[in-house]
């Protein structure tokens, strides 16, 4: 794809500019780090465009510091771009602890009627369903709704979802999938999480 240049031009009678500004589904799943870092990246821009963000994070519990939800935040109240508004859904990383989170599995169902009703009202320019994809992968939250949800939504919102795991469905739907695979990682090593790269 030289120069931003697409490799194939659709036969679907859309000008350049329709296809250009079709709303997209992002997934960012596989087993590497960076999934939800990528996602935030992309908030940034949607930020700097002057779109307005919806973030609900799933599985991470409400307690769970992020250094991207203040910056976020901090940026949203800024009045110089988008706005941001910030939803946690979880109550702990359920994948270590799987046995003790039936309130999780609530709390997604929760989010996800959440997400419905702001899509439905087209709220944000861009979602960020940030570990959305374990809910779907564990069956608390129906993936076939959640395709013809996005397949249906109105207006130009681009939706990203990430987390392990993603479902086909889901990866056949959506626009743009990255599947993250990891080489290396300094827990391979025994070395904890730090402040300023996982939070």
């Amino acid at each position: 794809m030289p120069q931003g240049q697409p490799s194939v031009v659709p036969d679907d009678g859309l000008t350049t500019r329709q296809r250009r500004n079709r709303p997209l589904v992002i997934v960012h799943t596989g087993i590497g780090k960076g999934k939800s870092t990528a996602a935030f990246g992309l908030a940034l821009r949607a930020w700097n465009q002057g779109w307005p963000i919806g973030v609900f994070q799933f599985v991470k519990s409400a307690k769970w510091k992020v250094g991207e939800e203040n910056a976020l935040r901090v940026l949203g109240a800024s009045g110089e771009g988008g706005s941001v508004d910030w939803h946690k859904m979880g109550e702990g990383w359920s994948w270590v602890q799987r046995d003790a989170q039936m309130d999780n599995e609530e709390k997604a169902r929760e989010g996800w009627e959440q997400v419905k009703r702001d899509l439905a009202a087209e709220t944000y320019k861009l979602y960020v369903l940030d570990e959305f994809a374990y809910p779907m992968h564990w069956g608390w939250v129906d993936t076939d709704e959640v395709v013809s949800v996005l397949r249906e939504r109105p207006g130009t919102q681009h939706v990203v979802i990430t987390g392990r795991n993603a479902p086909e469905k889901l990866v056949g739907l959506a626009d743009l999938v990255t599947d993250m695979s990891k080489v290396k990682h300094p827990m391979d090593a025994g070395q904890k999480g730090q402040r300023g790269i996982e939070w």
